[in-house]
């Protein structure tokens, strides 16, 4: 298969504002223009006494626009018109109180300000201050207003340290989780179609103990499946996350996370929450067999087995089909060398599933542990739609696409 870069020639607008954590944005634009994305830079008088402009300038591969270019003469069309329609995507960060409360009620008295208002384009927000400032009544009701705007995103602010040696919340977003929430953005742009969609998740790999220190494992690290969750919530799913203990989810994101160690926890979680999910997702590598007898203590190594007695574990896939209603959706992952479709056609049949994504892992940039997928998913029809190489976060997307368009083909009435 191909690859496919999908942010090369997109547009990020970033607005930043007059807050420590401007310092932050400094690496959210490396990101991006790393990306291949193009971006332009705002400065409010206030951030400029925090970051400078020529800095900004140089990681935007783009002089920075201020204030000064606002009010001087003009030369073309209006330059904050300007920037509004060149935007795809519009970045602002950190979010001060100061400019929540002008957006929140429409005012416009900076370039920042008018920007917003003359843009249509999605609007991600990463508010940044004082734990005191934000719980202040005003604040928090500018802040409950302007995220019932259709076109405002939001992310955090989360709770930690702050500059000011304050402990709570205030602090702004990091770049990994707010990078990230832009890629969806120009992906979506900015459309939540999984806003009333529930749906539950399985990732990483499971672990089956010989004894407390040793186990059968695999190399799953759970990055596809916390891809599709971070994907689905983006779009406005509500998600239930089931992931190995050793995994860290998205803490900036609406995610219910549960954490699980062997098959047999992994499959009660996914037993629970099955009634109210609309989709399951089985991105997990779940383990197919377990050492016969566990070892409450360590063993010596002179008393390990030569020989280990194995038996199955559950078929949670297998469970999950014949528990799942009519209205719910199934998929499946395989994880396969070589010949990735035939093995994937058979387990679509064999275990009763909606779909099933096939991805190799014995190619470069693929499987366990790479930042990037490659897959063929098949429907219920065993009709088969390739997803070249690219990021396991538009990976996920694409999934949900698929899954998506699945969905409104054949429509199940909920029970």
């Amino acid at each position: 298969m191909t690859s496919f870069e999908p942010f090369v020639g997109q547009r990020i607008l970033v607005g930043i504002g007059g807050g420590v954590a401007a310092y932050k944005v400094c690496e959210i634009i490396s990101t991006l223009v790393k990306s291949g994305v193009e971006v332009r830079a705002i400065l409010t008088d206030a951030a400029q006494q925090f970051i400078t402009p020529l800095t900004v300038a140089t990681l935007c591969r783009h002089r920075v626009y201020t204030d000064a270019d606002f009010w001087a003469p003009v030369h073309d069309r209006p330059l904050h018109i300007q920037l509004g329609e060149w935007a795809d995507v519009f970045l602002i960060a950190p979010l001060t109180a100061n400019t929540l409360g002008k957006l929140a009620l429409g005012l416009a008295d900076n370039l920042l300000t008018n920007t917003v208002l003359a843009s249509t384009c999605p609007i991600l927000v990463a508010p940044a201050m004082n734990t005191i400032m934000w719980q202040q009544p005003t604040v928090q009701e500018n802040w409950h207003r302007l995220q019932q705007m259709k076109r405002i995103h939001s992310i955090g602010p989360a709770a930690g340290l702050l500059a000011c040696d304050t402990v709570g919340t205030g602090r702004m977003a990091e770049p990994k989780d707010i990078v990230p929430y832009l890629q969806s953005l120009l992906d979506s742009k900015g459309h939540t179609d999984l806003k009333h969609k529930r749906i539950l998740i399985s990732s990483g790999g499971t672990r089956e103990f010989l004894d407390p220190v040793r186990f059968l494992g695999n190399p799953s690290t759970g990055k596809m499946g916390l891809a599709l969750a971070t994907a689905a919530s983006h779009r406005g799913a509500e998600v239930c996350l089931v992931q190995s203990a050793d995994l860290q989810g998205p803490t900036d994101l609406p995610i219910e996370t549960i954490d699980v160690v062997s098959a047999a926890q992994m499959q009660d979680a996914l037993a629970t929450a099955l009634p109210k999910a609309d989709w399951i997702i089985m991105a997990a590598a779940v383990a197919d067999v377990k050492p016969q007898h566990y070892a409450a203590t360590k063993l010596p190594k002179h008393e390990l087995p030569t020989a280990l007695p194995l038996e199955p574990v559950p078929d949670i896939v297998r469970a999950l089909s014949q528990l799942k209603q009519p209205h719910q959706c199934l998929i499946g992952f395989a994880a396969q060398t070589g010949d990735i479709v035939t093995p994937a056609l058979e387990k679509l049949k064999r275990k009763g599933l909606d779909g099933i994504v096939a991805n190799p892992i014995d190619l470069p940039d693929s499987g366990f542990g790479s930042d990037r997928n490659q897959a063929i998913f098949i429907d219920a029809q065993g009709q088969q739609t390739p997803i070249p190489n690219c990021t396991k976060l538009m990976m996920a997307h694409r999934l949900l696409d698929l899954i998506l368009q699945q969905s409104q083909k054949d429509p199940q009435p909920k029970l």
